[in-house]
């Protein structure tokens, strides 16, 4: 029998969830985004299965941003790299298109995490990494850059740099 402070983290998890969703419908999906990630951070090592539903929530947000696009918030990520973020020859490349869907985001943490400061990588995924614009944002606040290089149809490819936070 499920322990009572886990019942209440799963009815306020469906809760903001069904909140999120509604506010991304009702035409603010980055507002919901970001909220639901900054859920997400609170219960990911604690409550997964209870983040992976907010994981869900983002996703629903990111399809709905892309179908109507609003004005950009200032923090939302560019749409197209500037130019002083063309991306070098050495940066690593990490294509998680072959990975299984629960385990991307674990792998794109581990790499970030492994980035020294100034360095950067380039994430190939077969559909927008928003909902991880989102996590990283709620998690790395100001640490982290976020180029578009390629947005799909089919290839999404992303610069994410480690900035030095002084």
């Amino acid at each position: 029998m499920p322990h009572e402070s886990d019942t209440l983290v799963d009815g306020l998890t469906r809760t903001l969830a069904r909140a999120c969703r509604a506010l991304a419908e009702a035409g603010h999906p980055h507002q919901a985004g970001r909220l639901a990630a900054d859920a997400w951070v609170l219960l990911r090592s604690t409550h997964p299965a209870q983040a992976q539903r907010l994981d869900g929530t983002m996703h629903h947000a990111a399809r709905l941003e892309k179908q109507r696009p609003t004005t950009r918030a200032p923090a939302d990520p560019p749409s197209s790299p500037r130019p002083e973020t063309a991306m070098p020859l050495d940066d690593r490349i990490v294509d998680v298109r072959a990975e299984i869907p629960r385990t991307r985001h674990a792998l794109i943490f581990e790499t970030f995490a492994g980035l020294p400061v100034g360095t950067a990588f380039v994430l190939v995924n077969d559909h927008d990494p928003k909902p991880l614009y989102y996590q990283l944002a709620a998690e790395n606040t100001d640490q982290f850059t976020w180029d578009y290089l390629e947005e799909g149809p089919e290839v999404w490819k992303v610069r994410i740099g480690k900035r030095d936070v002084a």
